[in-house]
């Protein structure tokens, strides 16, 4: 009540002109509110719609190079680089990390598949909280670095953290040619393809 009473006491000292600025100020304030708020969300919304239409772009690119493979111009000979030794993959992958501004915490080594003559020697690994422009320099490291390493697997998604971000599962092969056991050099015993001469009688 003596809230009720101020307020009355304040409204019987005020001039008439002032009861109209107050009752002004009264609808005015909640419109400038509602108008400021209305423009806070509006500006926030748009904002959010511009991240969201770059990610759209970013996981677009992502796809793209996925479904396009190796970045390989189809005049090269991608056999022509392959020796008998495969790449260190480890070595490999932390020197693109690098140049795309972020560590790899480890890969998880498959077991080697022979096939063809070729031996194809993998690793998965996971990255984390990466930019779109990292992870899209680290691809085109890996993939044109050397003829002999592919990405075999892309798996790309949103991080639940921080959506101007994206976690990537990979799987990374290098290949290798099928090493060849050389024959031994055969014996000069000379029992091979000629028969021994007999005794006359």
């Amino acid at each position: 009540m003596a809230f009720a009473d101020n307020v009355r006491d304040f409204w019987d000292r005020i001039s008439p002109r002032e009861r109209k600025l107050v009752i002004l100020l009264a609808v005015a304030a909640p419109i400038v509110i509602a108008l400021w708020l209305g423009s806070s969300i509006k500006e926030g919304l748009d904002q959010r719609a511009e991240r969201n239409e770059q990610m759209r772009r970013a996981l677009a690119t992502l796809a793209e190079m996925k479904a396009r493979g190796p970045l390989t111009s189809p005049q090269d000979d991608p056999l022509k680089d392959i020796g008998p030794e495969p790449l260190s993959l480890d070595t490999y992958l932390d020197n693109a990390a690098k140049k795309a501004g972020f560590p790899i915490k480890g890969t998880s080594p498959h077991t080697p598949v022979t096939r063809n003559g070729f031996v194809t020697t993998s690793v998965s690994f996971s990255i984390d909280d990466v930019e779109i422009d990292k992870l899209k320099t680290f691809l085109q490291e890996v993939e044109t670095a050397s003829k002999a390493v592919a990405i075999t697997s892309l798996e790309t998604s949103r991080d639940r953290r921080d959506r101007t971000k994206i976690d990537a599962k990979l799987i990374v092969s290098t290949y290798s040619r099928e090493k060849t056991e050389k024959p031994e050099a055969s014996g000069g015993d000379g029992g091979k393809g000629s028969a021994a001469p007999k005794k006359g009688g």
